[in-house]
């Protein structure tokens, strides 16, 4: 489990790209190194990965043909910043809400716009997801634990503080960019319920 709370973005050091798998390299600073093991899980952009290989400070993940075809891990290149978080261990502050690092989803950067001290993201998604989305949600993207702006067919928007663009990747977002998305899983299991008991008539 993660915290959604991004401790650094990296870039990407190397990658290996193999037949329907990927070896993605980080440099990883020695606050991020202390007791990580192989087999540790790592969230990069959100992303719950294992850490297959470790060479002094650089730390190797491999990223199967599901999770390349789901997330935007497959986008990566050398010298691209992804955000990571080590795995929450129990004595952690939540700050954020729980994330488990199973991305259902990239949402696409509509636009962004920049009033002052603020940044403001809107992301467009699949209909899917939008019995899941509404206004003061939460929502995971990339990793980080985000507060939904305002919602509506199709899209929805986040704000964001000088500390957040700092930390992550957000800064560094255009139209275009694809996101990973990961649904409250609490959100979703409230309304997945209440639809079941609708459909069967047990609502009354």
């Amino acid at each position: 489990m993660f915290t959604g709370i991004v401790q650094c973005s990296l870039p990407l050091a190397g990658l290996e790209r193999k037949t329907n798998l990927s070896r993605l390299w980080f440099e990883m600073p020695p606050r991020l190194l202390d007791g990580l093991v192989s087999g540790a899980s790592v969230a990069v952009n959100g992303t719950c990965l294992t850490v297959a290989e470790l060479d002094g400070g650089r730390v190797g993940f491999d990223v199967m043909m599901e999770t390349l075809r789901v997330t935007n891990l497959s986008l990566l290149e050398v010298g691209d910043p992804a955000n990571i978080e080590r795995a929450a261990r129990f004595s952690d502050e939540i700050g954020g809400h729980l994330l488990s690092g199973h991305v259902h989803d990239t949402v696409e950067v509509v636009s962004v716009e920049r009033p002052e001290n603020n940044c403001v993201i809107t992301f467009a998604f699949s209909p899917q997801w939008q019995p899941y989305l509404f206004s003061k949600g939460y929502v995971g993207l990339n990793g980080a634990s985000l507060t939904v702006g305002e919602v509506g067919e199709g899209r929805f928007n986040v704000y964001l503080i000088p500390e957040t663009l700092k930390i992550t990747t957000f800064d560094q977002l255009r139209p275009g960019s694809r996101v990973n998305l990961e649904i409250d899983s609490q959100t979703q299991v409230i309304v997945d319920t209440v639809k079941r008991l609708a459909a069967a008539g047990s609502l009354g």
